[in-house]
């Protein structure tokens, strides 16, 4: 099953849908602070689900195929956009300024699953 394909569509569908929502739902409610909290989030969310999709091509590809740094990178960028992304959600809805301490957290999982995925391109090359 492509689990990071799916993973990947499902989170560029709620990305495009928040986007829209903080476009309109928010545009009055929120102060331009926090309505531009919600776009980061809105934007590191559809950069890392076409990530995740890439991810899941890459494993169901002959290219690369299945190996488990790929599927570190996939759950790690998974892991990324719930923490980040979703922390900074609530952030922005919320003003819980706590929530901003949370985010770092996705930034490295982020990091990790990117540099998880040169870890298997090179495994591959070798």
């Amino acid at each position: 099953m492509p689990f990071f394909i799916i993973a990947g569509a499902i989170n560029a569908a709620i990305a495009v849908a928040f986007g829209a929502f903080g476009a309109h739902a928010l545009k009055d409610r929120l102060s331009e602070h926090y309505l531009a909290v919600w776009e980061t989030a809105v934007q590191y969310q559809m950069f890392h689900a076409i990530g995740l999709i890439a991810v899941g091509i890459l494993m169901s590809s002959a290219l690369l195929g299945p190996s488990s740094a790929l599927s570190w990178s996939g759950y790690l960028l998974l892991a990324g956009v719930i923490t980040f992304s979703g922390s900074l959600y609530v952030l922005s809805l919320s003003g819980i300024g706590i929530l901003g301490a949370i985010t770092p957290i996705g930034g490295v999982a982020f990091i990790a699953g990117w540099i998880m995925l040169i870890v298997a391109a090179v495994k591959f090359g070798n």
